[in-house]
């Protein structure tokens, strides 16, 4: 970033490269709308652009990224349309592609369960939701939570502990 505030505008294609993937990975899961998400995370880069002249170098890069597409996605969770979100009608959900010789009551398991955790996680609390998905699966430190989300280090961990409690008890609930 430094780089590309600098004037190097490669930088700018660079840290699209790295970081795009990584931050709508984290955008779906919090707006849960593929769409929206890819919607999202170009926002935040053209927010990352528009910065360029006035960045400054206070936390890591993707901290700072994080947090902007964190408030882009709350903003976005906040809009009337995203409190009663719409079912398709079509039903046209491509059907997932096999592995060969997989036994189809492993598949059908192996696919409950996983919508078992897409619902437990998509019921967290946004805050929740969002300190369990960077600290756990985009591997940040609670520093680097804390200061995407706003927060201290001491309400990250309390975040983390409650969404991973909530996770277990509505995962044991299923069983």
């Amino acid at each position: 970033m430094l780089a590309f505030a600098a004037g190097d505008e490669a930088s700018f294609a660079a840290l699209f490269e790295r970081w795009s993937r990584p931050l709508l990975r984290y955008v779906e899961r919090l707006v849960r709308e593929p769409a929206t998400a890819e919607e999202l995370v170009q926002e935040a880069f053209v927010r990352v652009h528009r910065a360029r002249g006035t960045y400054r170098p206070e936390a890591r890069f993707s901290t700072w990224l994080f947090r902007i597409a964190t408030h882009l996605a709350w903003n976005e969770l906040r809009r009337p349309r995203h409190r009663a979100p719409h079912e398709s009608v079509d039903g046209d959900e491509a059907a997932p592609i096999a592995a060969t010789g997989a036994a189809v009551d492993e598949l059908v398991h192996a696919r409950r369960v996983s919508a078992d955790v897409e619902a437990a996680l998509a019921a967290l609390p946004e805050r929740q939701r969002s300190a369990l998905w960077l600290a756990a699966i985009e591997g940040q430190s609670y520093a680097e939570v804390a200061q995407t989300l706003a927060t201290s280090e001491t309400a990250v961990k309390a975040l983390v502990h409650r969404a991973r409690a909530a996770l277990a008890a509505t995962l044991e609930e299923l069983r």
